[in-house]
Protein backbone atom coordinates (compact mmCIF):
# COMPACT_ATOMS: atom_id res chain seq x y z
CA UNK A 1 0.00 0.00 0.00
CA UNK A 2 1.01 3.62 -0.84
CA UNK A 3 1.50 6.17 2.15
CA UNK A 4 -0.10 9.47 2.01
CA UNK A 5 2.78 11.14 0.21
CA UNK A 6 2.24 9.37 -2.50
CA UNK A 7 -0.96 9.32 -2.91
CA UNK A 8 -1.14 12.93 -2.56
CA UNK A 9 0.93 12.81 -5.36
CA UNK A 10 -0.94 10.60 -7.27
CA UNK A 11 -4.17 12.29 -6.27
CA UNK A 12 -2.28 15.61 -7.92
CA UNK A 13 -1.54 13.68 -10.89
CA UNK A 14 -5.15 13.05 -11.11
CA UNK A 15 -6.47 16.77 -10.87
CA UNK A 16 -4.57 17.58 -13.94
CA UNK A 17 -1.28 18.63 -11.75
CA UNK A 18 2.04 18.11 -14.16
CA UNK A 19 4.69 20.57 -12.39
CA UNK A 20 5.53 20.84 -8.90
CA UNK A 21 7.58 23.73 -7.69
CA UNK A 22 9.76 23.90 -4.56
CA UNK A 23 12.50 23.34 -2.37
CA UNK A 24 12.85 19.55 -0.24
CA UNK A 25 13.60 19.50 3.15
CA UNK A 26 13.54 16.75 5.78
CA UNK A 27 9.63 17.82 6.68
CA UNK A 28 8.51 17.14 3.01
CA UNK A 29 10.67 14.04 2.57
CA UNK A 30 7.86 11.96 2.22
CA UNK A 31 6.01 14.30 -0.45
CA UNK A 32 9.34 13.31 -2.41
CA UNK A 33 9.07 9.84 -2.57
CA UNK A 34 5.36 10.14 -3.76
CA UNK A 35 6.88 11.98 -6.91
CA UNK A 36 9.51 9.68 -7.45
CA UNK A 37 8.22 7.72 -10.71
CA UNK A 38 5.11 9.62 -10.76
CA UNK A 39 5.89 11.37 -14.07
CA UNK A 40 4.98 14.99 -12.41
CA UNK A 41 7.99 17.08 -13.05
CA UNK A 42 9.83 18.79 -9.80
CA UNK A 43 11.54 22.46 -10.10
CA UNK A 44 13.78 23.28 -8.09
CA UNK A 45 13.69 27.39 -7.21
CA UNK A 46 16.05 28.57 -5.06
CA UNK A 47 13.49 30.07 -2.58
CA UNK A 48 10.01 29.33 -1.19
CA UNK A 49 9.13 33.13 -2.12
CA UNK A 50 10.58 31.99 -5.66
CA UNK A 51 8.79 29.03 -6.15
CA UNK A 52 5.55 30.33 -5.29
CA UNK A 53 6.18 32.61 -7.88
CA UNK A 54 6.91 30.10 -10.32
CA UNK A 55 3.52 28.38 -9.34
CA UNK A 56 1.60 31.95 -9.56
CA UNK A 57 3.17 32.39 -13.02
CA UNK A 58 2.32 28.83 -14.43
CA UNK A 59 -1.19 29.58 -13.16
CA UNK A 60 -1.20 32.83 -15.10
CA UNK A 61 -0.01 31.14 -18.81
CA UNK A 62 -1.74 27.68 -18.18
CA UNK A 63 -4.71 28.25 -16.65
CA UNK A 64 -4.55 25.39 -14.66
CA UNK A 65 -3.39 25.54 -10.89
CA UNK A 66 0.18 26.30 -9.48
CA UNK A 67 1.54 24.28 -7.11
CA UNK A 68 4.97 24.45 -4.85
CA UNK A 69 5.84 22.26 -1.86
CA UNK A 70 7.20 23.42 0.96
CA UNK A 71 8.61 22.58 4.38
CA UNK A 72 6.86 23.83 7.63
CA UNK A 73 7.81 26.84 9.30
CA UNK A 74 10.41 28.85 7.14
CA UNK A 75 8.77 27.16 3.88
CA UNK A 76 5.43 28.53 4.90
CA UNK A 77 6.31 31.53 5.97
CA UNK A 78 8.98 32.38 2.86
CA UNK A 79 6.16 31.82 0.43
CA UNK A 80 3.09 33.63 1.91
CA UNK A 81 4.46 36.52 0.55
CA UNK A 82 3.55 34.98 -3.13
CA UNK A 83 0.32 33.76 -2.15
CA UNK A 84 -1.01 36.90 -1.04
CA UNK A 85 0.29 38.02 -4.48
CA UNK A 86 -1.66 34.89 -5.55
CA UNK A 87 -4.59 36.67 -3.78
CA UNK A 88 -4.87 39.88 -4.84
CA UNK A 89 -4.52 38.88 -8.29
CA UNK A 90 -6.88 35.92 -8.65
CA UNK A 91 -4.59 33.03 -9.20
CA UNK A 92 -5.20 29.65 -8.60
CA UNK A 93 -1.98 28.40 -6.24
CA UNK A 94 -2.12 25.21 -4.39
CA UNK A 95 0.78 25.32 -1.41
CA UNK A 96 1.57 22.43 0.08
CA UNK A 97 3.42 22.01 3.42
CA UNK A 98 4.47 20.11 6.02
CA UNK A 99 3.96 20.77 9.75
CA UNK A 100 5.54 19.37 12.93
CA UNK A 101 4.41 16.01 14.10
CA UNK A 102 0.37 15.78 15.57
CA UNK A 103 1.65 15.30 19.26
CA UNK A 104 3.58 18.44 19.55
CA UNK A 105 0.90 20.96 17.25
CA UNK A 106 0.83 23.94 20.13
CA UNK A 107 2.37 22.94 22.64
CA UNK A 108 5.46 24.90 22.24
CA UNK A 109 8.50 21.88 22.22
CA UNK A 110 11.23 23.97 20.90
CA UNK A 111 10.80 21.36 17.49
CA UNK A 112 12.59 22.25 14.60
CA UNK A 113 10.77 24.97 12.09
CA UNK A 114 8.12 25.23 14.89
CA UNK A 115 5.23 27.82 14.61
CA UNK A 116 2.72 28.28 17.66
CA UNK A 117 -0.09 27.96 14.64
CA UNK A 118 0.83 27.18 11.73
CA UNK A 119 -2.29 27.44 9.80
CA UNK A 120 -3.73 30.38 11.46
CA UNK A 121 -1.09 32.51 9.40
CA UNK A 122 -1.99 31.10 6.35
CA UNK A 123 -6.07 31.42 7.03
CA UNK A 124 -6.10 35.40 7.20
CA UNK A 125 -4.93 34.90 3.26
CA UNK A 126 -7.01 31.66 2.12
CA UNK A 127 -8.56 28.44 2.62
CA UNK A 128 -6.47 25.70 4.79
CA UNK A 129 -7.01 22.22 5.50
CA UNK A 130 -5.35 19.83 8.09
CA UNK A 131 -4.46 16.43 7.03
CA UNK A 132 -4.92 14.53 10.60
CA UNK A 133 -5.06 11.30 8.96
CA UNK A 134 -5.05 9.49 5.87
CA UNK A 135 -8.66 9.22 5.47
CA UNK A 136 -8.58 13.46 5.32
CA UNK A 137 -6.44 13.19 2.26
CA UNK A 138 -9.03 12.93 -0.66
CA UNK A 139 -11.85 15.41 0.70
CA UNK A 140 -9.12 17.98 1.61
CA UNK A 141 -7.83 17.52 -2.08
CA UNK A 142 -10.85 18.07 -3.49
CA UNK A 143 -11.77 21.17 -1.15
CA UNK A 144 -8.91 22.65 -1.95
CA UNK A 145 -9.21 22.34 -5.69
CA UNK A 146 -13.42 23.87 -5.28
CA UNK A 147 -12.08 26.68 -3.35
CA UNK A 148 -9.07 27.44 -5.91
CA UNK A 149 -11.44 26.81 -9.09
CA UNK A 150 -15.37 26.97 -8.67
CA UNK A 151 -15.27 30.87 -6.92
CA UNK A 152 -12.78 33.57 -7.50
CA UNK A 153 -9.64 32.09 -8.35
CA UNK A 154 -6.91 32.31 -5.68
CA UNK A 155 -4.23 30.41 -3.29
CA UNK A 156 -5.43 27.13 -1.24
CA UNK A 157 -3.05 25.47 1.69
CA UNK A 158 -2.86 21.87 2.42
CA UNK A 159 -1.06 20.96 5.62
CA UNK A 160 0.28 17.61 6.12
CA UNK A 161 2.34 16.63 9.82
CA UNK A 162 5.58 14.60 9.77
CA UNK A 163 4.12 11.79 11.27
CA UNK A 164 0.91 11.44 8.97
CA UNK A 165 3.06 11.36 5.39
CA UNK A 166 4.71 8.10 5.49
CA UNK A 167 0.88 6.27 6.85
CA UNK A 168 0.05 3.72 4.29
CA UNK A 169 -3.39 4.93 2.64
CA UNK A 170 -5.52 3.75 0.86
CA UNK A 171 -6.27 4.43 -3.27
CA UNK A 172 -7.84 7.35 -3.22
CA UNK A 173 -11.25 8.03 -4.82
CA UNK A 174 -11.74 9.84 -8.26
CA UNK A 175 -11.76 13.38 -7.96
CA UNK A 176 -14.86 15.44 -7.32
CA UNK A 177 -15.47 17.89 -10.15
CA UNK A 178 -15.61 21.37 -9.08
CA UNK A 179 -19.44 22.35 -10.03
CA UNK A 180 -19.14 25.92 -11.65
CA UNK A 181 -21.91 28.23 -11.25
CA UNK A 182 -23.70 29.69 -13.87
CA UNK A 183 -26.65 32.71 -13.69
CA UNK A 184 -30.55 31.44 -14.13
CA UNK A 185 -32.39 32.14 -17.43
CA UNK A 186 -34.05 35.51 -15.82
CA UNK A 187 -31.31 37.21 -15.06
CA UNK A 188 -30.10 36.71 -18.38
CA UNK A 189 -32.95 37.64 -20.06
CA UNK A 190 -32.85 40.79 -17.74
CA UNK A 191 -29.06 41.51 -19.11
CA UNK A 192 -30.52 40.91 -22.68
CA UNK A 193 -33.30 43.53 -21.89
CA UNK A 194 -30.83 46.26 -20.79
CA UNK A 195 -28.66 45.83 -23.28
CA UNK A 196 -31.02 45.64 -26.43
CA UNK A 197 -32.24 49.37 -24.97
CA UNK A 198 -28.80 51.37 -25.11
CA UNK A 199 -27.32 53.18 -27.41
CA UNK A 200 -24.01 54.07 -26.00
CA UNK A 201 -22.80 50.69 -24.15
CA UNK A 202 -18.78 50.10 -22.33
CA UNK A 203 -17.60 46.91 -21.89
CA UNK A 204 -15.15 46.72 -18.53
CA UNK A 205 -13.03 43.59 -19.16
CA UNK A 206 -10.73 42.41 -16.08
CA UNK A 207 -8.56 39.11 -15.69
CA UNK A 208 -11.49 37.00 -15.73
CA UNK A 209 -12.00 37.67 -19.40
CA UNK A 210 -8.54 36.62 -20.24
CA UNK A 211 -9.42 32.97 -21.57
CA UNK A 212 -13.10 34.09 -22.77
CA UNK A 213 -11.59 36.37 -26.10
CA UNK A 214 -13.61 34.89 -28.46
CA UNK A 215 -17.20 35.77 -26.99
CA UNK A 216 -15.82 39.04 -25.56
CA UNK A 217 -15.07 39.87 -28.62
CA UNK A 218 -18.48 39.06 -30.24
CA UNK A 219 -20.29 40.57 -27.30
CA UNK A 220 -18.41 43.61 -28.36
CA UNK A 221 -19.12 43.87 -31.79
CA UNK A 222 -22.72 43.01 -31.70
CA UNK A 223 -23.06 45.68 -29.10
CA UNK A 224 -20.88 47.96 -31.25
CA UNK A 225 -18.86 48.89 -27.27
CA UNK A 226 -15.55 49.93 -26.72
CA UNK A 227 -13.70 47.55 -24.14
CA UNK A 228 -11.71 48.78 -21.46
CA UNK A 229 -9.21 46.44 -20.50
CA UNK A 230 -7.42 46.15 -17.15
CA UNK A 231 -3.80 45.26 -16.96
CA UNK A 232 -4.99 41.69 -16.58
CA UNK A 233 -7.07 41.56 -19.20
CA UNK A 234 -4.10 42.86 -21.70
CA UNK A 235 -3.68 41.37 -25.18
CA UNK A 236 -7.25 40.93 -25.40
CA UNK A 237 -8.60 42.49 -28.75
CA UNK A 238 -5.15 43.14 -30.25
CA UNK A 239 -5.84 45.95 -32.44
CA UNK A 240 -8.99 45.67 -32.55
CA UNK A 241 -11.11 48.86 -33.50
CA UNK A 242 -12.89 48.67 -30.21
CA UNK A 243 -10.30 47.76 -27.97
CA UNK A 244 -8.96 50.46 -25.39
CA UNK A 245 -6.08 49.29 -23.51
CA UNK A 246 -5.72 51.98 -20.89
CA UNK A 247 -6.26 52.55 -17.14
CA UNK A 248 -9.81 53.76 -16.28
CA UNK A 249 -7.56 56.09 -13.74
CA UNK A 250 -7.54 58.24 -16.86
CA UNK A 251 -9.59 61.27 -16.94
CA UNK A 252 -10.63 60.03 -20.48
CA UNK A 253 -11.50 56.85 -19.85
CA UNK A 254 -13.48 57.81 -17.55
CA UNK A 255 -15.33 59.93 -19.47
CA UNK A 256 -15.90 57.53 -21.96
CA UNK A 257 -17.52 55.38 -19.03
CA UNK A 258 -19.56 58.08 -17.88
CA UNK A 259 -21.19 59.04 -20.93
CA UNK A 260 -22.23 55.23 -21.14
CA UNK A 261 -26.16 54.02 -21.47
CA UNK A 262 -25.07 50.54 -20.02
CA UNK A 263 -22.05 49.60 -18.80
CA UNK A 264 -20.81 45.87 -19.08
CA UNK A 265 -18.73 44.63 -16.47
CA UNK A 266 -17.02 41.36 -17.28
CA UNK A 267 -14.60 39.42 -14.61
CA UNK A 268 -13.50 42.41 -13.05
CA UNK A 269 -13.33 42.98 -9.25
CA UNK A 270 -13.88 47.13 -10.11
CA UNK A 271 -10.28 47.50 -7.73
CA UNK A 272 -8.77 50.37 -6.74
CA UNK A 273 -5.93 49.97 -8.50
CA UNK A 274 -7.22 49.23 -12.09
CA UNK A 275 -9.88 52.19 -11.35
CA UNK A 276 -8.64 54.99 -9.30
CA UNK A 277 -5.32 54.54 -9.50
CA UNK A 278 -4.52 58.11 -8.51
CA UNK A 279 -6.88 58.05 -5.46
CA UNK A 280 -9.12 60.72 -6.47
CA UNK A 281 -12.46 58.96 -5.49
CA UNK A 282 -14.35 60.23 -8.27
CA UNK A 283 -15.04 57.53 -9.96
CA UNK A 284 -17.80 57.50 -12.65
CA UNK A 285 -21.46 56.15 -10.64
CA UNK A 286 -21.71 52.57 -12.74
CA UNK A 287 -24.42 51.12 -10.24
CA UNK A 288 -26.47 50.08 -12.76
CA UNK A 289 -24.12 48.02 -14.47
CA UNK A 290 -24.73 44.51 -15.71
CA UNK A 291 -21.78 42.60 -13.56
CA UNK A 292 -20.32 39.01 -14.78
CA UNK A 293 -18.33 37.76 -12.21
CA UNK A 294 -17.28 34.14 -11.16
CA UNK A 295 -16.73 34.80 -7.26
CA UNK A 296 -19.97 35.00 -5.23
CA UNK A 297 -18.02 37.60 -2.99
CA UNK A 298 -16.98 40.41 -5.92
CA UNK A 299 -20.04 39.72 -6.96
CA UNK A 300 -21.94 41.11 -4.44
CA UNK A 301 -19.72 43.79 -3.41
CA UNK A 302 -20.58 46.66 -5.97
CA UNK A 303 -23.93 47.85 -6.79
CA UNK A 304 -25.17 46.52 -10.56
CA UNK A 305 -28.75 46.06 -11.85
CA UNK A 306 -28.52 42.79 -13.09
CA UNK A 307 -25.65 40.47 -11.75
CA UNK A 308 -24.78 37.21 -13.08
CA UNK A 309 -22.63 34.71 -11.32
CA UNK A 310 -20.41 32.29 -13.32
CA UNK A 311 -17.35 31.90 -15.87
CA UNK A 312 -17.14 34.95 -18.32
CA UNK A 313 -17.01 32.80 -21.60
CA UNK A 314 -20.22 30.66 -20.62
CA UNK A 315 -21.77 33.64 -19.48
CA UNK A 316 -21.20 35.49 -22.44
CA UNK A 317 -21.75 32.72 -24.60
CA UNK A 318 -25.31 32.16 -23.04
CA UNK A 319 -25.91 35.99 -23.19
CA UNK A 320 -24.81 35.99 -26.76
CA UNK A 321 -27.87 34.53 -28.56
CA UNK A 322 -30.57 36.89 -26.51
CA UNK A 323 -28.60 39.70 -28.42
CA UNK A 324 -29.87 41.65 -32.02
CA UNK A 325 -26.50 43.04 -33.12
CA UNK A 326 -26.91 46.47 -33.41
CA UNK A 327 -25.21 49.36 -35.16
CA UNK A 328 -23.11 51.99 -32.94
CA UNK A 329 -20.53 54.40 -33.13
CA UNK A 330 -18.40 51.72 -30.71
CA UNK A 331 -15.51 51.98 -32.86
CA UNK A 332 -14.94 55.72 -33.31
CA UNK A 333 -15.64 56.37 -29.40
CA UNK A 334 -13.01 53.80 -28.43
CA UNK A 335 -10.34 55.58 -30.70
CA UNK A 336 -11.38 58.87 -29.39
CA UNK A 337 -10.72 57.25 -26.14
CA UNK A 338 -7.29 55.60 -27.18
CA UNK A 339 -6.47 59.03 -28.69
CA UNK A 340 -6.75 61.16 -25.54
CA UNK A 341 -5.37 58.24 -23.33
CA UNK A 342 -2.35 58.51 -24.86
CA UNK A 343 -2.12 62.33 -24.19
CA UNK A 344 -2.81 61.58 -20.70
CA UNK A 345 0.18 58.86 -20.56
CA UNK A 346 2.99 61.20 -18.44
CA UNK A 347 5.49 62.39 -20.78
CA UNK A 348 8.11 60.54 -19.02
CA UNK A 349 6.42 57.16 -19.58
CA UNK A 350 5.84 57.50 -23.20
CA UNK A 351 9.55 56.40 -24.02
CA UNK A 352 9.19 53.82 -21.45
CA UNK A 353 5.86 52.75 -23.43
CA UNK A 354 7.64 52.65 -26.97
CA UNK A 355 10.66 49.99 -25.10
CA UNK A 356 7.74 47.84 -24.35
CA UNK A 357 6.12 47.92 -27.44
CA UNK A 358 9.94 47.20 -29.31
CA UNK A 359 10.61 44.39 -27.10
CA UNK A 360 6.44 43.07 -28.62
CA UNK A 361 6.89 43.68 -31.95
CA UNK A 362 10.91 41.75 -31.85
CA UNK A 363 9.10 38.92 -30.84
CA UNK A 364 5.48 38.97 -31.75
CA UNK A 365 3.40 36.08 -29.76
CA UNK A 366 5.92 36.43 -26.39
CA UNK A 367 4.78 36.08 -22.59
CA UNK A 368 5.80 39.67 -21.26
CA UNK A 369 6.15 39.05 -16.88
CA UNK A 370 6.73 42.29 -15.56
CA UNK A 371 7.91 43.27 -11.54
CA UNK A 372 7.29 46.57 -10.11
CA UNK A 373 9.95 49.06 -11.79
CA UNK A 374 9.60 52.19 -13.73
CA UNK A 375 9.50 49.78 -17.15
CA UNK A 376 5.89 48.42 -15.82
CA UNK A 377 4.43 50.98 -15.11
CA UNK A 378 4.30 52.73 -18.94
CA UNK A 379 2.33 49.49 -19.79
CA UNK A 380 0.35 49.89 -16.61
CA UNK A 381 -1.27 53.03 -17.76
CA UNK A 382 -1.69 52.02 -21.66
CA UNK A 383 -0.61 49.13 -23.57
CA UNK A 384 -2.31 46.76 -26.12
CA UNK A 385 0.21 43.77 -25.87
CA UNK A 386 -0.51 40.92 -28.95
CA UNK A 387 -1.99 37.65 -27.33
CA UNK A 388 -4.50 37.05 -24.26
CA UNK A 389 -2.81 36.22 -21.29
CA UNK A 390 0.30 36.22 -21.67
CA UNK A 391 1.43 39.63 -20.41
CA UNK A 392 1.18 40.48 -16.73
CA UNK A 393 2.99 41.86 -13.90
CA UNK A 394 3.19 42.99 -10.29
CA UNK A 395 2.94 46.50 -10.23
CA UNK A 396 -1.09 46.66 -9.43
CA UNK A 397 -3.03 45.06 -6.48
CA UNK A 398 -0.28 43.40 -3.97
CA UNK A 399 2.71 45.41 -5.98
CA UNK A 400 5.46 42.91 -4.63
CA UNK A 401 8.97 43.60 -5.97
CA UNK A 402 11.06 40.82 -7.09
CA UNK A 403 7.91 38.62 -8.31
CA UNK A 404 8.84 38.26 -12.21
CA UNK A 405 11.83 35.88 -12.15
CA UNK A 406 10.24 33.20 -10.44
CA UNK A 407 7.21 34.34 -12.41
CA UNK A 408 9.21 34.20 -16.00
CA UNK A 409 10.41 30.62 -15.07
CA UNK A 410 6.76 29.54 -14.26
CA UNK A 411 5.30 31.09 -17.45
CA UNK A 412 8.36 29.22 -19.37
CA UNK A 413 7.35 25.90 -18.59
CA UNK A 414 3.70 25.96 -18.92
CA UNK A 415 4.09 27.41 -22.46
CA UNK A 416 6.78 25.30 -24.02
CA UNK A 417 8.96 26.93 -27.14
CA UNK A 418 7.18 30.41 -26.25
CA UNK A 419 9.62 33.24 -25.58
CA UNK A 420 9.34 34.93 -21.90
CA UNK A 421 10.51 38.26 -21.89
CA UNK A 422 11.49 39.28 -17.74
CA UNK A 423 10.91 42.35 -16.99
CA UNK A 424 12.64 44.00 -13.75
CA UNK A 425 14.50 46.81 -12.27
CA UNK A 426 17.94 46.83 -10.76
CA UNK A 427 16.19 46.97 -7.58
CA UNK A 428 13.63 44.22 -8.15
CA UNK A 429 15.82 41.83 -9.24
CA UNK A 430 18.13 41.98 -5.97
CA UNK A 431 15.10 40.61 -4.36
CA UNK A 432 15.28 37.08 -6.32
CA UNK A 433 18.14 37.02 -8.48
CA UNK A 434 18.94 33.87 -7.55
CA UNK A 435 16.00 32.88 -9.85
CA UNK A 436 17.91 33.25 -12.47
CA UNK A 437 20.08 30.13 -11.70
CA UNK A 438 16.59 27.88 -11.39
CA UNK A 439 16.31 29.04 -15.06
CA UNK A 440 19.15 27.93 -16.78
CA UNK A 441 18.88 24.47 -14.51
CA UNK A 442 15.80 23.85 -17.07
CA UNK A 443 17.02 25.35 -19.76
CA UNK A 444 14.41 27.84 -20.41
CA UNK A 445 14.18 30.14 -22.94
CA UNK A 446 13.67 33.97 -20.92
CA UNK A 447 15.44 36.61 -21.90
CA UNK A 448 15.81 38.77 -18.66
CA UNK A 449 15.61 42.88 -18.95
CA UNK A 450 16.95 44.52 -16.45
CA UNK A 451 15.76 48.42 -15.99
CA UNK A 452 19.25 49.78 -14.26
CA UNK A 453 18.30 53.00 -13.05
CA UNK A 454 20.89 52.22 -10.04
CA UNK A 455 18.59 52.70 -7.06
CA UNK A 456 14.80 52.97 -6.42
CA UNK A 457 13.91 55.38 -9.00
CA UNK A 458 10.09 55.52 -8.69
CA UNK A 459 10.31 55.97 -4.71
CA UNK A 460 13.36 58.90 -4.69
CA UNK A 461 10.44 60.75 -7.10
CA UNK A 462 7.26 60.41 -5.18
CA UNK A 463 9.81 61.54 -1.50
CA UNK A 464 10.62 64.45 -3.60
CA UNK A 465 7.19 65.33 -4.88
CA UNK A 466 5.69 64.61 -1.04
CA UNK A 467 8.87 67.25 -0.05
CA UNK A 468 10.50 64.41 1.79
CA UNK A 469 14.50 64.07 2.08
CA UNK A 470 15.36 60.90 -0.72
CA UNK A 471 16.16 58.27 1.91
CA UNK A 472 17.20 54.53 1.67
CA UNK A 473 16.91 54.91 -2.59
CA UNK A 474 20.28 54.73 -4.08
CA UNK A 475 21.17 50.77 -3.12
CA UNK A 476 24.08 49.95 -5.25
CA UNK A 477 23.13 47.65 -8.10
CA UNK A 478 24.31 44.40 -9.05
CA UNK A 479 27.64 44.77 -11.56
CA UNK A 480 25.39 42.52 -14.56
CA UNK A 481 27.61 41.93 -16.38
CA UNK A 482 29.77 38.95 -14.20
CA UNK A 483 26.38 38.15 -12.85
CA UNK A 484 25.45 37.14 -16.05
CA UNK A 485 28.46 35.63 -16.66
CA UNK A 486 28.38 33.73 -12.82
CA UNK A 487 24.72 32.77 -14.15
CA UNK A 488 25.67 31.45 -17.31
CA UNK A 489 23.80 33.50 -19.19
CA UNK A 490 24.80 35.69 -22.27
CA UNK A 491 24.78 39.63 -21.40
CA UNK A 492 24.12 42.42 -23.80
CA UNK A 493 23.87 46.37 -22.24
CA UNK A 494 22.14 48.72 -24.45
CA UNK A 495 20.84 52.13 -23.85
CA UNK A 496 17.08 52.91 -23.75
CA UNK A 497 16.55 53.18 -27.73
CA UNK A 498 14.03 50.91 -29.02
CA UNK A 499 15.63 50.01 -32.16
CA UNK A 500 18.84 48.67 -29.62
CA UNK A 501 16.52 46.92 -27.42
CA UNK A 502 14.72 45.11 -30.30
CA UNK A 503 18.17 43.45 -31.64
CA UNK A 504 18.94 42.58 -28.65
CA UNK A 505 15.77 41.12 -27.96
CA UNK A 506 15.41 39.36 -31.35
CA UNK A 507 18.75 37.42 -30.73
CA UNK A 508 18.24 33.46 -30.29
CA UNK A 509 18.13 31.91 -26.59
CA UNK A 510 18.08 32.95 -22.83
CA UNK A 511 20.28 36.04 -22.07
CA UNK A 512 20.60 39.26 -19.79
CA UNK A 513 20.49 42.46 -20.88
CA UNK A 514 20.87 45.39 -19.11
CA UNK A 515 18.95 49.12 -20.16
CA UNK A 516 21.37 51.35 -18.99
CA UNK A 517 19.10 54.46 -17.42
CA UNK A 518 21.29 57.99 -17.21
Amino acid sequence: MRTVGQELVAGLKARGVEVVFGIPGVHTIELYRGLAGSGVRHVTARHEQGAGFMADGYARVSGKPGVAFVITGPGLTNILTAMAQARAESVPMLVISGVNRRDSLGKGLGLLHELPDQAALVRALCPTFHIGSPEDLGPALDAAFAAMLSDRPGPAHIQIPTDVMPLPCAPLPPPVVPALPSPDPASLDAAADRLARCARPVILAGGGAKRAEAPLRAMAEALSAPVVQTVNARGLMHGHPLTVPATASFDSVRRLIAAADQVLAVGTELGRTDYDAFLRGDFPDISGMIRIDIGAGPLSREAAAVRLHGDAGAVLSALLPRLTPKAGEGAVRAAAAREAAWAEMPNELQPMLALVEAMRDALPGSIHVGDSTQLTYAPYYYYDHDAPARAFMSCTGYGTLGYAPGAAVGAAIAAPGVPVLCLIGDGGLQFSAAELRTAVDERLNIRFVVWNNAGYREIADYMRSAQTPVIGCDPSPLNLAPFAQACDLPFVSVTADPAALAAAIRADGPRLIEIVVP
